[in-house]
């Protein structure tokens, strides 16, 4: 759940004596839990009140005796300095396999535009007040569908033989797929991971983030893969291996051109967002996207991690798609799947191809919009995994 920077949002104005509770899906169970807060993208101090964690029942009410209180040093608040992230103290908790927590924080005092995570495909709750502590849902009011200041969750299990990072844009966040569904790719393979190995497997946790690229940074999409693979990669918790795929941003983006009203005009006429959130749109080549995955690599080999590339899935009919366009990703996909730099290859573009026109998604697989897939597409792509790479089992 990376966070994205403050971008010009009247719905983030941010929070003061309220109460924001984020519900997480978890992928392993264990016996011991804590919380990374954020304030990366914050201009100002960030107070956080009390933190709570709590098994999610239904919607914002909680399982009756699952509510701890997590502390800082022992400390029941925290101050988060902008830029900053702050680690909770572990607590002892049971939490089983893909399980729903709810991170509830009070904020007493104005924190101005949040950092935060723009698309959760979760419902996530707000309170007038501190209601942090409450099992109830009735002070819970308003329905977001963000996470805000929750960067991650920890659960550790001692059989664990370490994590599984998903490095992506918004198909590994999960655009499209239903909310409160948890219907992600990363999911799906979480779930086929806990199928086959039991407590012996490995957790996996989903840093996709919408619109995001390799190369460049966006003013609504976040700093680039080269820039934020230090604070959402190598320093996640037991990080064992990395899933990358990214890159069509990098390629669709450089098809985009500003239209009126500050639209984004894509090559076939198509007006799509504010522009504002494309660029810089500049004109990447395969080569460039390609040298992007090495650094990469290079950084994910330097920390002992392995890492596997997967292939960029068709996006043809999207609004940004062109036969340039296609060109590269073509190129990018060749390299990918001959170069032998990743450690392993997993084919998610053959996982999800329409097999009469491999230019185009599976229209059983297609969310309508030619570039995110459905629920069944997450599904195929979680299935195209091999878990051996993961494992060595």
């Amino acid at each position: 759940m990376a966070p994205t920077p403050k971008m010009p949002n009247p719905a983030n104005a941010g929070f003061t004596n309220q109460t924001v509770r984020n519900i997480v899906y978890t992928s392993i169970g264990g016996n011991e839990v804590r919380v990374r807060l954020s304030n990366v993208f914050g201009t100002g101090r960030l107070r956080v009140g009390s933190l709570w964690i709590g098994v999610e029942l239904t919607g914002a009410r909680l399982v009756p005796g699952t509510l701890h209180r997590l502390t800082f040093a022992g400390h029941r608040g925290i101050t988060v300095p902008p830029g900053a992230e702050a680690v909770s103290d572990p607590v002892t908790m049971t939490v089983s396999p893909q399980e729903d927590l709810a991170i509830s924080l009070y904020l007493p005092v104005a924190t101005g535009q949040a950092t935060y995570h723009a698309s959760a495909q979760q419902n996530n709750y707000i309170a007038a007040g501190n209601h942090a502590g409450d099992v109830g849902p009735s002070a819970y009011t308003t329905t977001a569908t963000s996470w805000y200041f929750t960067d991650e969750v920890e659960v550790r299990n001692a059989r664990t033989p370490g994590t599984v990072i998903a490095l992506g844009d918004s198909i590994t966040d999960g655009a499209a797929s239903q909310v409160n569904a948890n219907a992600r790719w990363p999911n799906f393979l979480a779930r086929r991971l806990n199928a086959a190995f039991g407590a012996q497997a490995p957790s996996v946790v989903d840093e996709g983030i919408g619109g995001n690229r390799v190369l460049n940074d966006s003013p609504c999409f976040g700093v680039n893969a080269l820039a934020r693979l230090d604070r959402d990669v190598l320093s996640v918790t037991g990080g064992s291996s990395v899933i990358l795929l990214e890159g069509i941003n990098d390629i669709g983006f450089s098809q985009t051109r500003p239209g009126p009203d500050d639209t984004t005009i894509g090559p076939g006429g198509t007006a799509a967002l504010s522009f504002a959130c494309f660029s810089p749109n500049t004109n990447v080549t395969a080569s460039e996207i390609e040298a992007g995955y090495v650094q990469i690599i290079s950084r994910a080999h330097l920390r002992g991690m392995s890492i596997f590339g997967g292939t960029l899935t068709p996006f043809k009919g999207a609004f940004y798609w062109s036969r340039a366009a296609e060109t590269k990703r073509q190129a990018v996909n060749k390299w990918i799947r001959n170069s032998h730099a990743f450690d392993g290859v997993i084919d998610f573009d053959k996982a999800v191809q329409d097999p009469f026109d491999p230019l185009y998604m599976n229209p059983a697989y297609n969310s309508g919009d030619n570039l995110h897939p459905n629920d069944a597409g997450y599904q195929a792509m979680g299935n195209a995994v091999n878990l051996r790479l993961l494992t060595g089992q």
